[in-house]
């Protein structure tokens, strides 16, 4: 198994370390401080061919898949948990999923957009009172002849009152359960019947506008159905697969930069005469970090290389995204411990950390979730795919 990365891939690598410095960082502190989210920066990254990930050429596809998506999503996390996201938004979840599913017309009318960021993307499944139980969502679509109409709210939604174009899902007959769930494309602007509000209150991604969508009577058209009738939990499902990936690959840098801050600290910082990081304790919290770490990272990269290989591969990205997550937790939870008081201010980085690591045992399929895919299908009782 070849662990190394080819030129091309640590070209990228370097170009979104790079890109992160210089853009990100200069602006970080206050960008954070007042919940700023810049839309020219997405609009930088699409420049750069961020977005162009897994798809063809045809529709603004650079070439590349799923591993070199992962590889710029953990450079930014490093810097910026918030500066993940439009990897989601943009790519691996609207745009990637479209050309799974879509028609000819859909996938030349949407995915070039995409990728460019001249559309910001969006997918709308979670709700206030439906998470984990994705088919027990409340949101309807009725098909009313010359359209269809939508009704009902889906709440913690990323780019919800900035984005354009991007997927809903809704349920079209509540009898069949999870078979009654279809997938629409929607245009969240224009549309007398769709109202969408922000969400401040979060505890991180200060820089990731996140929020909630009302549908009321909202008429969109019978064309926004992506792949057919009844078929929404299966593209859900498939996406959410991908979606996990990226997930998996921030909490890769997350932890990273909460490890490096450490590191960085544990040399610096001095007690009793000698730095602290030549303490056994110290050492003993940096040696834990850094192993899981680096097995975080073998998990990530793999299930993104079965990706590419178009070989099964949940069973694999719910492990990646489970151990990742938690080990970035893990790593900025004793990042703060180390830095001591200092950590429990705004000032440094490591409060930060702490906080945007634990949106990833949330979103795309709780720690629990994962835990529940990964031995459905160890016990056989689900296949992997």
């Amino acid at each position: 198994m070849n662990f190394g990365f080819t030129d091309e891939q640590k070209m990228m690598q370097e170009m979104a370390r790079d890109f992160a410095q210089k853009e990100i960082v200069p602006t970080l502190k206050e960008d954070e401080a007042n919940h700023r989210f810049r839309p020219e920066l997405v609009k930088k990254m699409a420049g750069l061919g961020f977005f162009g990930c897994a798809l063809p050429e045809e529709y603004g596809g650079n070439g590349c898949g799923f591993l070199e998506s992962v590889i710029l999503a953990e450079q930014l996390a490093t810097v910026s948990g918030s500066s993940r996201l439009p990897l989601n938004m943009q790519n691996i979840g609207p745009a990637v999923t479209v050309n799974k599913f879509g028609t000819k017309e859909q996938k030349e009318r949407f995915i070039p957009a995409w990728v460019t960021a001249d559309s910001f993307g969006f997918f709308a499944i979670t709700e206030p009172n439906s998470g984990s139980d994705v088919a027990g969502m409340g949101t309807t679509a009725t098909d009313r002849g010359d359209h269809w109409e939508l009704n009902g709210q889906k709440m913690w939604i990323s780019n919800a009152h900035i984005g354009d174009w991007g997927l809903v899902y809704a349920m079209t007959d509540k009898s069949k359960k999870y078979k009654g769930m279809t997938c629409f494309i929607v245009n969240l602007k224009g549309n007398e019947g769709i109202v969408t509000a922000s969400i401040e209150t979060k505890l991180g991604l200060h820089c990731a506008p996140t929020g909630e969508i009302a549908f009321c009577n909202a008429k969109i058209p019978k064309e926004s159905v992506l792949g057919e009738v009844g078929m929404g939990f299966q593209i859900c499902m498939w996406q959410l697969n991908n979606t996990r990936i990226s997930c998996a690959a921030g909490a890769l840098g997350i932890g990273g930069g909460a490890i490096q801050a450490a590191i960085n600290y544990a040399n610096e910082r001095t007690q009793f005469g000698k730095k602290i990081g030549s303490y056994q304790m110290i050492q003993a919290q940096i040696a834990d970090m850094v192993a899981e770490h680096e097995a975080a990272r073998l998990l990530v990269y793999q299930a993104a290389w079965l990706k590419d290989q178009g070989l099964p591969n949940q069973h694999q990205t719910s492990m990646a995204k489970l151990f990742a997550s938690e080990a970035a937790v893990h790593a900025a939870s004793d990042t703060m411990k180390i830095f001591g008081s200092y950590g429990f201010s705004t000032e440094y980085p490591a409060e930060r950390f702490l906080r945007d690591a634990q949106s990833l045992r949330v979103v795309e399929g709780t720690s629990n979730i994962q835990k529940t895919i990964i031995a459905g299908i160890a016990l056989g009782d689900v296949a992997n795919r």
